[in-house]
C-alpha cells in the first residue's frame, strides 16, 4: 500500500492540535473565573465563595495537566514530521514560541504552583495574586503562540535569505503586533471565555437538578451565565473584525466560507449552497443579497472576490496548481462553528431570564440542556481551527510556502502512520482518564469547610478556613 507521508502527517498533525485544543480554552478561562471567585472570598468572607474557589481550582487543575501533556507533542511535530518548515521559517516562527516558553509559561506555571501549595502559606492577598498572575500568563502563552499562527496566515517582518534558502525574521514588533494577532488573540480569548463559561454552566446544572449544594453552585451558575452571555457578544464582534480582514489578507478562504465562485458586487451571504467544485458554481443557493458585501467590507455594494477569479489570478501570480482550499470543508466548518458557538450565548441568555430573582427551574429539560451545552463550544472551537488551517491551503505560511514543500523529506509513510497510531491510542487512553476524573469530582461537589482553630489561626496559619 503506498501510504502519503503528507496526507498522514497533515491527519497527525489535525489530531493532536484539535485534541490538545479541547483543554486549552477551558484553561483559559477558567484559570479568571478561579481568580475570580477567590477575590469574592477575600471581599466577602462568604463560605461559599472559599468551596466554589476550591471545587472549580481543583477540576481547573486537571484540565490544565491534560493542556501541558499533549500541548508538549505539538512542538515535537515541527521536527519530525515538518522539518522542512521548520528549516524554512525558524528563525521566525520559533520566536514568539521562545518567548512564550520562557516568559509567559514560566510565569503561569511558577505561580499556579505557589497558588496550589500556599493555601496555608501563604497571606491571603499573596495568594490571591497568585492565581492571577497564574490566569495573566495563560493570556499571555495564547497571545505568543497565535502571534506565531498568525504569522503563517500573513507573514510580516520576515526577508528571505537566497543564499541560506530560508525565511529570516527583521521585525519582531511588526509579528508580535499586527492586525491579524491581535484580532486572533481577541477572537480565541473570548472564545475561551465562552467555552469555560458553558462547562461551568454544565456542571451547576447537574447539582442543582438534584439541587444538590444550592447556596455553592447557584452563585458558580449567576457567574457562568453572565460571563457566557458577555463572551457570546464578544464572540461575534471579533469575529466579524477578523472576518474583515481575513477578506482583505485571504481572499481565497472568505470565498471559500461562502461557496463564492463569481467575484460579485453586493455579494450575497450564503445560507444553503450545494454545488460542483469541478464546474466551479453552486448549483443549489439559498442567499441574502448584499450581506456578505457588508459583513466582509463595511460596504454592501463592495465587490467580493470570487473562487473562480482567485484561482486563476494566483495561478498567475505563483505558477500552476490548485490553490483552493477543500471548499465544503470550508463552508460548513465555517457556520457550524458560527452556529454551535452562539446557541451557548443563546442559552446562557435564556438561562438569566429562568433564573432571575432567585428562582430555581423545575422543568428537568432545562438542565439536561444546560448539561449538553458543555459539549457545544468545544466543537465549535475545533471546527473554528479546522476552518483556519484547512482554508488556507494549499499554503503552510501563506504566499510563502506551500504545505507539500513544508513536510519532512526523510520521513516515510510507515513511519508516520505508526507514530499516528502510537498518538491516536494514546490520547484515547488520555480521554478516559481526563474523562474519569472530571466526572468523579465534579460529581463529588464542593469541599465541606471546616472553621480552623484559633490557636491554629495566630500568626503563621493566615487564612480563615482549611479543609
Amino acid at each position: 500500500m503506498d501510504l502519503d507521508p503528507l496526507l498522514l502527517a497533515r491527519w497527525q498533525y489535525a489530531i493532536t492540535t484539535v485534541y490538545h485544543f479541547l483543554f486549552v480554552p477551558i484553561t483559559i478561562g477558567m484559570s479568571t473565573l478561579v481568580a475570580v471567585l477567590q477575590t469574592a472570598w477575600l471581599r466577602t468572607g462568604k463560605e461559599h465563595y472559599l468551596r466554589a474557589t476550591k471545587f472549580w481550582g481543583k477540576l481547573f487543575l486537571i484540565n490544565f495537566a491534560m493542556g501541558v501533556v499533549t500541548g508538549i507533542v505539538q512542538e515535537f511535530q515541527f521536527g519530525m514530521n515538518w522539518s522542512d518548515y521548520s528549516r524554512f521559517v525558524g528563525d521566525i516562527f520559533g520566536a514568539p514560541l521562545a518567548i512564550e516558553g520562557l516568559l509567559a509559561f514560566f510565569l503561569e506555571s511558577t505561580f499556579l504552583g505557589l497558588w496550589i501549595f500556599g493555601w496555608d502559606r501563604l497571606p491571603k492577598k499573596v495568594h490571591l495574586a497568585c492565581i492571577w498572575l497564574a490566569a495573566i500568563g495563560t493570556l499571555l502563552s495564547a497571545y505568543f503562540i497565535l502571534s506565531a499562527n498568525s504569522w503563517m496566515q500573513h507573514p510580516v517582518g520576515y526577508r528571505i535569505n537566497p543564499e541560506a534558502g530560508r525565511a529570516e525574521l527583521t521585525d519582531i514588533a511588526a509579528v508580535l503586533t499586527q492586525n491579524t494577532a491581535v484580532a486572533a488573540f481577541t477572537h480565541t480569548i473570548t472564545a475561551a471565555f465562552l467555552t469555560a463559561a458553558a462547562f461551568m454552566i454544565g456542571v451547576c446544572a447537574w447539582h442543582l437538578a438534584r439541587r444538590n449544594q444550592v447556596e455553592v453552585f447557584r452563585p458558580s451558575l449567576k457567574l457562568a451565565l453572565v460571563v457566557a452571555v458577555l463572551a457570546g457578544i464578544g464572540v461575534g464582534i471579533t469575529g466579524d473584525w477578523q472576518a474583515k480582514i481575513m477578506t482583505q489578507q485571504q481572499p481565497m478562504k472568505m470565498a471559500a466560507a461562502e461557496a463564492l465562485w463569481e467575484s460579485t458586487e453586493h455579494a450575497p451571504f450564503s445560507v444553503f449552497a450545494y454545488g460542483d467544485v469541478n464546474e466551479g458554481r453552486n448549483k443549489v443557493a439559498i442567499e441574502i443579497p448584499s450581506l456578505l458585501s457588508w459583513l466582509a467590507t463595511a460596504d454592501p455594494g463592495a465587490r467580493v472576490e470570487g473562487i473562480n477569479d482567485l484561482q486563476q489570478k494566483y495561478q498567475a501570480q505563483y505558477g500552476p496548481g490548485d490553490y483552493r482550499p477543500n471548499i465544503p470543508v470550508a463552508y460548513w466548518s465555517f457556520r457550524l462553528m458560527i452556529g454551535t458557538g452562539m446557541a451557548v450565548a443563546l442559552f446562557a441568555l435564556v438561562g438569566l431570564w429562568l433564573t432571575r430573582r432567585g428562582r430555581l427551574p423545575a422543568n428537568r429539560w432545562v438542565w439536561r440542556i444546560g448539561i449538553a451545552s458543555i459539549a457545544l463550544p468545544l466543537i465549535a472551537n475545533s471546527l473554528g481551527w479546522i476552518f483556519t488551517e484547512m482554508a488556507r491551503q494549499p499554503w503552510t505560511v501563506f504566499g510563502v510556502l506551500q504545505t507539500s514543500a513544508s513536510v519532512s523529506p526523510g520521513v516515510s509513510g510507515t513511519e508516520v502512520l505508526t507514530s499516528l497510531v502510537v498518538f491516536t491510542v494514546l490520547y484515547g487512553v488520555l480521554a478516559v482518564i481526563e474523562a474519569a476524573l472530571m466526572v468523579r469530582y465534579a460529581k463529588a461537589g464542593a469541599p465541606e469547610i471546616e472553621p480552623v482553630r484559633a490557636e491554629d489561626a495566630a500568626g503563621e496559619r493566615p487564612l480563615t478556613f482549611a479543609y
